[in-house]
């Protein structure tokens, strides 16, 4: 695993990425966090998060994704939904699903360059050391990188 700090969604918007994961709950909200950020900036991704089920627990270790066209790049953002709701405390991201989301993204994306942000390690509340073993298991032989949230 590649390690980066910065702005993700920056990133992505300068080719540094042809695919973006990041987690979502099952709820069609993407109200917080970078989900919030990719909801505001990039419309299909949420249109692509609403042509689930919401509250689906079913969802868990599934995938939606949206390609997003800009004038100088092209990528894909996944939602990985990686935790079943968002309210209440302690820990809410689902290891089984996260593992799931990103077998499935290597299954589907192979060969491009991945990027992600600490996933089920926010809001969430999920211990960063698990969920990066995870996902160099899932993603191994893959070109990926955390990219560890620095403001521009």
């Amino acid at each position: 695993m590649k390690t980066v700090k910065g702005d993700l969604i920056h990133l992505a918007k300068k080719g540094h990425f042809d695919v973006i994961i990041h987690g979502c709950n099952c709820f069609c909200t993407m109200g917080a966090g970078i989900a919030k950020t990719i909801k505001k900036e990039f419309p299909p991704a949420f249109e692509a998060d609403c042509t689930t089920l919401r509250g689906d627990e079913g969802k868990l270790g599934t995938i939606s994704f949206a390609k997003i066209q800009l004038t100088n790049t092209n990528f894909t953002i996944i939602n990985a939904y990686t935790q079943y709701h968002w309210s209440g405390s302690g820990v809410k991201a689902n290891y089984d699903a996260i593992r799931a989301a990103f077998k499935e993204v290597k299954t589907k994306f192979s060969g491009l360059r991945i990027g992600y942000p600490a996933i089920g390690a926010g809001l969430a509340g999920g211990d960063w050391a698990i969920i990066a073993a995870i996902i160099e298991e899932e993603l191994a032989g893959e070109d990926h990188t955390f990219v560890e949230f620095m403001p521009l």
